[in-house]
């Protein structure tokens, strides 16, 4: 094995990692959380593309509006699912985020593929994928702090309890 990548040991048990891989460290670390984001601009664009076909449907080759309506979908799935290998959930928040891509997914599929005999299913199936995403929320699983950065509201037991008693100082407002 090429030992020129590999951190090694010093007196002061401090690891000196070699130079070059920070560097390299740092730039995919970059990459692997801006991939995210840059999915999911692709997919609103792809959403504006999607409403512009609304507008002006003759302006657009024949079947335009399979590709436009998949498109989206497709990419969040894909965007959602690279946003949490970047976050390193555990394996329950790991399942659902998998369980609501296919979901997407299959949506995406029947909006390419309306003709095809499978359309229906793909559709009962992002229903039935998407049903139990929300039901997996309303029943608390899996048990975890929320995601804050995903635009979850929460508030601790402590700050519950503490709104609910009022202030410590009375001459305070609340």
């Amino acid at each position: 094995m090429d030992n020129r990548h590999r951190p090694t040991q010093t007196a002061g048990s401090r690891v000196q990692t070699p130079i070059g891989c920070h560097a390299m460290h740092d730039r995919l670390d970059r990459l692997h959380r801006a991939a995210p984001v840059i999915l999911g601009g692709a997919s609103l664009l792809s959403v504006v593309a999607l409403l512009a076909w609304d507008l002006t449907p003759r302006s657009f080759p024949d079947r335009a509006h399979e590709v436009l309506g998949a498109m989206p979908l497709a990419l969040i799935a894909i965007a959602y699912l690279v946003y949490q290998s970047a976050r390193r959930p555990r394996l329950g928040e790991l399942a659902k985020a998998v369980l609501l891509a296919v979901a997407f997914l299959f949506w995406a599929a029947n909006q390419l593929l309306p003709d095809s005999p499978q359309a229906t299913l793909f559709n009962d199936i992002a229903i039935a994928l998407f049903v139990l995403d929300v039901f997996l929320v309303l029943v608390g699983w899996p048990a975890k702090s929320p995601d804050e950065s995903f635009a979850d509201t929460y508030v601790s037991p402590t700050t519950a309890e503490e709104a609910a008693d009022g202030p410590e100082d009375p001459a305070q407002p609340a």
